[in-house]
């Protein structure tokens, strides 16, 4: 990448500007972060330890989870330790490898909650080719085909952005390593190649959005015609905890790169990137668990045998 020689580190946005805020904003943090992990990593070990929660609604949930875990861990450690030693440096190497692995776990979630919804669609609009649609194979294959897309759209992203000469200094607007804030320091008339690709990566995100959209229409069309209203409910207990969570991911991530740039601001950037990098990952396991009593009856019985172990 041509900009190694030029440049050894980037300096990202603090948190705040004194020490007592600094630490503050580590201990909040490392508090999220924990609860990110401790919920993600129940849902895990729940999914893959019990049989019974061995289909592919939980199978996804599982894949879901790891992908949030991944997410959280490539942006919230680095920021905690910039506020805990009072620096805001990120290696080059760094840098890139931040960006990368954040696009890659982003666009592989969000690939995978598409995949999540036609599995509702399936389940619920043609219950009786469900276990033909969705067998095992072809689980995999739908989850391997959200990693490799999300894989492969941070290839092309983090490759063409580094390869693009900064010469506008190496201040980063962002507590993290992201696309737009790292096109500002390029030259302005490097970055046309760039723009094109984003433009690709939003076609490509607005068709996934109305297959999501459509699919869901479909899924209360036929639900509202269920007769019973214990059918009603658990259909919609099947489906709510997922549409719940694209709808988090969904406006927190259009408002990030959607938003008017007479909006734009250091602090309103800085609150929305937390939004959608910090907030998901930590509130999608109890999002999925509040509402699915099969999955709170694991849960329960894995906390309290870790308990009955410790004791």
């Amino acid at each position: 990448m041509s900009n190694r020689s030029s440049l050894s580190e980037f300096l990202l946005l603090a948190f705040a500007d004194t020490q007592d805020l600094q630490l503050l904003h580590f201990s909040l943090f490392l508090g999220i972060y924990l609860a990110a992990l401790l919920g993600n990593s129940l849902i895990i070990t729940a999914v893959a330890c019990d049989h019974r929660l061995h289909t592919p609604m939980y199978f996804f949930l599982l894949n879901l989870s790891l992908l949030d875990l991944g997410t959280i861990s490539t942006t919230v450690p680095k920021s905690m330790a910039n506020s805990l030693w009072d620096t805001r440096a990120i290696s080059y190497t760094g840098c890139v490898a931040q960006m990368f692995l954040f696009l890659f776990l982003l666009g592989g979630e969000y690939c995978l909650l598409t995949v999540m919804a036609y599995e509702c669609y399936v389940a619920i609009c043609t219950p009786l080719h469900y276990s033909t649609l969705m067998d095992s194979r072809a689980c995999v294959k739908m989850a391997a085909a959200a990693w490799a897309s999300g894989f492969l759209h941070a290839l092309l992203h983090t490759a063409n952005t580094f390869s693009i000469p900064l010469c506008q200094g190496n201040t980063v607007d962002q507590v993290f390593c992201e696309i737009p804030h790292i096109l500002k320091l390029s030259c302005s008339d490097s970055y046309f190649r760039e723009i094109w690709l984003l433009m690709v990566s939003a076609f490509l995100f607005f068709g996934c959005f109305i297959f999501i959209v459509v699919s869901y229409v479909q899924i209360f069309t036929v639900v509202l015609k269920i007769p019973s209203e214990q059918g009603r409910h658990k259909a919609f207990s099947m489906c709510l905890p997922h549409l719940t969570v694209v709808s988090l991911f969904v406006s927190t991530a259009f408002f990030a790169y959607l938003k008017p740039p007479s909006l734009s601001s250091p602090a309103l950037d800085l609150v929305v990137a937390v939004l959608y990098s910090v907030l998901p990952p930590t509130l999608n396991p109890l999002i999925y668990s509040m509402r699915n009593k099969e999955l709170k009856d694991v849960l329960r019985k894995l906390i309290q045998r870790i308990l009955g172990q410790q004791q």
